[in-house]
C-alpha cells in the first residue's frame, strides 16, 4: 500500500499545475486579438477610459479598433467611436509599450494600472515604481524614449 500522504502531495501538486495551466490559457484566450498578427495593447483596457472616466475600464472582443501595430478594445461602441474620431488623442504613446522600458531602449508590455496622462498624451508603465520615476524625471526619459523609440518602432 503507498504512503497516504505521498499519494497526497502528487495529487494536491497535480491540481496546482492544471490550475496554473488552465489559468494561463484563459489569459491567453481573453487577450486573443480580433485581427490576426496583431497584438491586444494595454491587456484589453479601454484607452478612452483614461480620459472619460479617469481609470482603466476593462475593453470588450466585441468593440475594437486597430491602430498602429495593435488592437485597442474599448467598453463600449461609444468609447470606439470617439477613439476613432482622434486615435492620436487617445491611445497610448509608444504603441501602449511601457514608457520607462522604451527609454532604456526597449519594448515591454504595461500594466493597465501603472499609468499617467502628461501633456494630454497616456502613459503607460510596467509599475506603478516606473510611473514614480517617470514623474521625478519626465523631461529627461521622454526625450530618451522618444529617441529610441525612433529605432523601436520599426518591427523586426
Amino acid at each position: 500500500m503507498q504512503n497516504p500522504s505521498r499519494r497526497l502531495f502528487v495529487t494536491a501538486a497535480l491540481s496546482a499545475g492544471l490550475a496554473i495551466g488552465l489559468g494561463r490559457s484563459l489569459r491567453a484566450a481573453e487577450n486573443l486579438s480580433p485581427v490576426p498578427g496583431k497584438r491586444v495593447a494595454l491587456a484589453g483596457h479601454d484607452p478612452v477610459s483614461y480620459f472619460t472616466r479617469g481609470r482603466p475600464e476593462k475593453g470588450s472582443r466585441e468593440f475594437w479598433f486597430a491602430f498602429d501595430d495593435a488592437v485597442y478594445l474599448f467598453s463600449s461602441a461609444k468609447q470606439r467611436a470617439l477613439f476613432a474620431a482622434d486615435p492620436e488623442r487617445y491611445a497610448p504613446q509608444y504603441h501602449g509599450y511601457c514608457t520607462m522600458k522604451v527609454s532604456e531602449g526597449e519594448k515591454a508590455e504595461a500594466d493597465p494600472d501603472a499609468w499617467g496622462i502628461a501633456g494630454g498624451k497616456l502613459y503607460v508603465f510596467r509599475s506603478k515604481r516606473g510611473l514614480a520615476r517617470f514623474n521625478e524625471n519626465r523631461t529627461e526619459i521622454l526625450s530618451k524614449a522618444d529617441a529610441a523609440w525612433q529605432a523601436l518602432r520599426v518591427p523586426r
